[in-house]
Formats: structure tokens, C-alpha cells, sequence
């Protein structure tokens, strides 16, 4: 938020350069690992051109709650910095996740740090580590502690004075959240693994909602850092604190609803397959890999 020199405050664009940089740098190694995907897809053509549209879309949502006034409308409303973090946990997250980012972005590096990396993630304890890291309970676990840590209020309050925290803040929502998510909607999110994702969805949408019913019911004001940038839009900060937790109460729990019908059907509707191991679906392929033949 910026204030001009007649009190009004003015909220514009902003481009913090390790956010767009990383932006960029995501939505470039993609494109590039598309393009060479694709001509190897074959029938899977079409497939991969929804994951590629998931892909975009989620890092639209993302760049539009990082870098729109959306995130300078954050720093002086509770409920703004509310709407900012769902749209990067229930949109953008989930929308990552079914664009399968990994395997498509190592393809974007050059073919011998491909190969690098590929040997890298395909070592046992790598692939263990992450395994341990990407079952249901651990993700489930490191995304409720995230959201229950941050908004205890030193700690948001601390994320909104200082911005180094408040990137911390962020990589931890959607980090999280992209685990979480994985487990749902991910590579390997079958049928056997239905019964993960509809428990994961149901207690995340239990306690979030306990959390923004906390927030919304609360007879105080939590944070005192917005009480002077929401008097001086005109706003009660106590309201201000309400809508924002309502917005995690309400809305969030539809989402939630919504993917646990979209798991629901899942489970009816598709028999049982076999789970890949990881989500590096480049990797999966080893002979071409790790072929001599250098891909362009």
C-alpha cells in the first residue's frame, strides 16, 4: 500500500524481484519441457495439453495473488491477505498439481543438468525422503502446522511488518499445500488411494474451518498491525478480522467439499491402477533418460 501525499492510499501493481524472477523462471522451464514432451506423447497428446492448461491457470492464480493489487491490498485488510492465501492453497495448489510440474520443468533444463538431476532424485535416499515426505499424514501434518503456526498473531503479525518473513509465510502455505494436494489430485492419486485423499480433505476442512470460525467469532481484534491501515480505508477492523475469517470458514469448506465430490467420483467411476512411484514421470522412462542421444 502506497499513500500519496493527500492521506489517500493508492494500491498498484508490484514486482518483487526473487517473486517474478521465480515466476518467470517456472513458467519458462514449462513452456520448454512442453514443447519437448510433447512431440514424444504420441496419444498422450491431449492429456498433456490439460495438465499443460491446469498448469498455466495455477500459475495465473498465483501470479495474480503475488504480484496484482490483490497483495498490496493485503498489507491493509485482514480479509484481502485472507482471499490472497486461499487463492494459492484451493486454486493454485490443486491446479499445479494436475499440470505435473516436476517431470515436465526437468525436461525445460539443458540435457546434461537433466541428466544430473535425474540421477540426483532417482537415488535411494532421495526417493525415500521423499516418499516419507509425500505420504498423507506427513503432508497433511506440515500443512495444518503451517496454517495454525502463521496465524498465531506475533507470527502474522511479523509476516506483514517484514517482507522476508512474509515470503516465508507465503512458500510455506503453498509449498504445504502442493503436498497436500499431490496426495488428492496428484501422479498416484488412484483408487486405493482414495480413501487417503477423502480423509484429507474432510479433517483439513475441519480444522481450517475451526480455525476461520476462531478468527470470525473472535470478540477482539487479533492483530493490531491492521487496526490503523483499515481505519484509515473507512473500515471497522474488528469487521475487517470477521469477513476474513469467514472467508476461510465458508468458502474454504466448499472447496474442499468440491474436491472430496471430485474424489468421490474418482473412486466410482475408475478401477484400480497401478501407482507410479514418483512424480518425475520423465524419470519413469530411464532408457530415454538417459539415452546418448541428446534431446534438443
Amino acid at each position: 500500500m502506497v499513500v500519496t501525499a493527500g492521506g489517500k492510499p493508492v494500491f498498484d501493481w508490484q514486482f518483487p524481484f526473487w517473486v517474478t524472477a521465480l515466476l518467470a523462471l517456472s513458467i519458462g522451464l514449462y513452456g520448454i519441457g512442453f514443447v519437448r514432451l510433447y512431440g514424444r506423447s504420441g496419444e498422450g497428446r491431449p492429456a498433456r495439453r490439460r495438465q499443460a492448461a491446469a498448469f498455466v491457470a495455477g500459475w495465473a492464480v498465483l501470479a495474480l495473488a503475488l504480484l496484482s493489487p490483490l497483495g498490496a491490498l493485503s498489507d491493509a485488510l485482514f480479509s484481502a491477505h485472507m482471499v490472497e492465501h486461499e487463492a494459492m492453497m484451493l486454486v493454485c495448489a490443486p491446479l499445479l498439481v494436475l499440470g505435473r510440474p516436476l517431470g515436465v520443468m526437468l525436461w525445460g533444463f539443458p540435457h546434461a543438468m537433466r541428466l544430473a538431476v535425474g540421477r540426483a532424485v532417482r537415488s535411494r535416499p532421495v526417493a525415500a525422503s521423499w516418499q516419507r515426505l509425500t505420504a498423507p499424514l506427513p503432508a497433511w501434518a506440515l500443512h495444518a502446522l503451517a496454517l495454525w503456526a502463521w496465524h498465531v498473531p506475533a507470527l502474522f503479525q511479523a509476516a506483514v511488518a517484514h517482507p522476508a518473513i512474509h515470503t516465508m509465510q507465503h512458500a510455506s502455505f503453498l509449498v504445504t499445500a502442493l503436498l497436500l494436494w499431490r496426495g488428492i489430485v496428484g501422479e498416484g492419486a488412484t483408487r486405493r488411494g482414495s480413501g487417503h485423499a477423502m480423509l484429507s480433505l474432510f479433517t483439513t476442512m475441519v480444522h481450517t474451518g475451526a480455525l476461520g470460525a476462531l478468527i470470525a467469532l473472535a470478540p477482539g481484534v487479533w492483530y493490531p498491525s491492521y487496526i490503523e491501515p483499515t481505519s484509515l480505508l473507512g473500515i471497522d477492523p474488528l469487521q475487517d478480522q470477521q469477513l476474513g475469517g469467514l472467508i476461510m470458514w465458508v468458502p474454504g469448506a466448499v472447496a474442499y467439499l468440491i474436491g472430496a465430490l471430485a474424489v468421490a467420483s474418482r473412486w466410482l467411476t475408475r478401477g484400480p491402477r497401478t501407482s507410479r512411484r514418483h512424480d518425475w514421470p520423465a524419470l519413469a522412462a530411464q532408457p530415454r533418460l538417459t539415452s546418448g542421444k541428446r534431446s534438443q
